[in-house]
């Protein structure tokens, strides 16, 4: 089978397209042959090793020292389940489904334990349009369940037209907070139609400076640590760090303020609330781009511009 494969570190033209050995399901095993996948800015940080400072060395011990252990990258992916292992009972052959595992989806077929984080796919979608959502919509769902968001509640989204920001602002509007989404003028009218309340352009306003106070800050972007937010935080409100500062990740806020950071969980119970949503019309797939398995390159070159809004996916 065909796989997008990098050996070493560096920039985009560090991967290739080459044929490694298809998998065989185990017992409990759902073998997937992928329609489509997505290029994140978490694959990119992967490929060139540009990880934080305090990462730097356990990262590359469990990442390799001298390269990549694991040569294929791509945590979303959306198919058709080839075959089953002999203990599979959720899933069966045929069946179109979607989901996040993290490593080996930048190929034509992908192994996915029958337990990990992986749902059947809404009908009204794609697989394109599947493939962008499970990454961005998971990781701002746990972030907001850990929060413990609230109807009535002011929830600021800085970097609101990106992977996780685009979903942040869908499911915020939905869980009933009224939202402000932080991002370019030329994304405002994207975020405004995903349920943005207020959209302020960063370019030109700087959200920490001004007198509206907030439940909920979440920072998709790395560039709002605490210090920053703590002005605009309510005084049991909590900063969303889903890419923490370094300075932030063992600080204890005094007061009622937390600091909500770390790994998001990827549950099958999350993916599926999404794959309900997105059934119901209740939220929808924010795609910038699609390119071919074999413009790899190409689209890990435009997720480096920084410039991407949603998700930027890859057909197989």
């Amino acid at each position: 089978m065909r796989a997008a494969v990098y050996k070493k570190y560096g920039p985009p033209d560090v991967v290739s397209i080459e044929e490694v050995p298809k998998p065989a399901p185990g017992a409990r095993d759902l073998l997937v042959k992928l329609a489509a996948s997505s290029v994140t800015s978490g694959d990119a940080r992967l490929r060139a090793f540009n990880l934080p400072k305090p990462f730097a060395i356990p990262g590359r011990l469990m990442i390799g020292i001298f390269g990549p252990r694991r040569k294929v990258l791509g945590v979303e992916f959306a198919g058709t389940v080839e075959a089953v292992g002999k203990a599979v009972t959720r899933f069966k052959p045929g069946d179109r489904v979607f989901g996040i595992d993290v490593f080996g989806c930048h190929a034509e077929y992908k192994l996915v334990r029958e337990s990990e984080c992986v749902a059947l796919m809404p009908q009204n979608l794609s697989f394109e349009d599947a493939a962008g959502v499970p990454f961005g919509g998971v990781t701002a769902l746990d972030f907001f369940n850990r929060a413990r968001i609230q109807a009535g509640q002011k929830v600021l989204v800085n970097g609101a037209s990106g992977c996780v920001g685009a979903y942040a602002v869908q499911l915020a509007r939905h869980f009933g907070a009224e939202v402000t989404g932080v991002c370019s003028a030329g994304n405002a009218g994207l975020v405004r139609s995903l349920g943005a309340h207020r959209v302020i352009d960063y370019a030109t306003t700087d959200f920490a400076r001004e007198s509206n106070v907030y439940d909920l800050v979440m920072d998709t972007v790395g560039n709002a640590p605490y210090a920053r937010c703590e002005p605009i935080l309510a005084p049991t409100g909590a900063l969303l760090a889903v890419l923490a500062a370094p300075e932030d990740m063992f600080r204890r806020p005094r007061g009622g303020r937390r600091i909500v950071g770390g790994t998001s969980a990827e549950r099958p119970e999350d993916l599926q609330l999404l794959a309900d949503l997105l059934a119901a019309g209740k939220i929808k797939p924010v795609i910038d781009r699609v390119y071919q398995l074999e413009e790899i390159r190409e689209a890990y070159a435009y997720v480096d511009s920084g410039r991407k809004r949603g998700a930027v996916v890859l057909s197989i």
